[in-house]
């Protein structure tokens, strides 16, 4: 019993420039729409094309990923969709991209959630992702192709479970943790 937690690849989307917390909003809001614009690395094709069954964030960015990868989900869920930054409501400060989600999900960690979801709410449906994924393991190795920060949450749910880490999980693109169930 294989499970492939995989992150999507670099989106078309510039982090670059100071931004207002406003400007960064309107950020965020355009990189959730945004598709991939890498190619995936030989490793990650070949990591992916073991899985029986291919599960998947409905963000663009992830499904754009799948694409990539040259293959298509069995399911696209939101459960599986990343853990939006919190953000302020703040002019006065402007600050570059990397700055501003760096302190914002520290804050988020801490937890500031503003109108987003919280870091216990995230954590619950990490615990949600995690079920479904053993659930679709019965049938074989599965592929989730996720976001960073949701899938070291469902890797942490893994571990609870008793998966063991081949792979931990990276923050970069096209990185990939795999987990195995060891047999009892």
């Amino acid at each position: 019993m294989t499970i492939i937690l995989m992150r999507h690849g670099k989106p078309d989307h510039q982090a670059s420039g100071r931004r207002s917390a406003q400007a960064l909003a309107d950020w965020c809001e355009a990189y959730d729409l945004a598709l991939v614009s890498d190619l995936p690395p030989e490793r990650s094709i070949h990591i992916a094309r073991q899985a029986a069954v291919v599960v998947c964030s409905p963000l663009p960015r992830a499904r754009s990923s799948l694409t990539r990868l040259g293959l298509h989900p069995h399911e696209i869920d939101g459960v599986f969709s990343e853990v939006a930054t919190p953000l302020l409501r703040s002019e006065g400060v402007q600050l570059p991209v990397s700055i501003w989600l760096t302190l914002l999900r520290l804050l988020w960690l801490c937890g500031y959630a503003g109108e987003t979801e919280s870091v216990q709410h995230a954590r619950r449906r990490a615990s949600q992702a995690a079920e479904k994924l053993i659930a679709y393991s019965q049938r074989g190795t599965v592929l989730l192709l996720g976001h960073g920060i949701m899938n070291k949450l469902i890797a942490r749910e893994l571990r609870k479970r008793g998966w063991q880490a081949e792979k931990h999980a990276s923050s970069r693109h096209w990185s990939s943790a795999i987990y195995h169930r060891p047999f009892i």
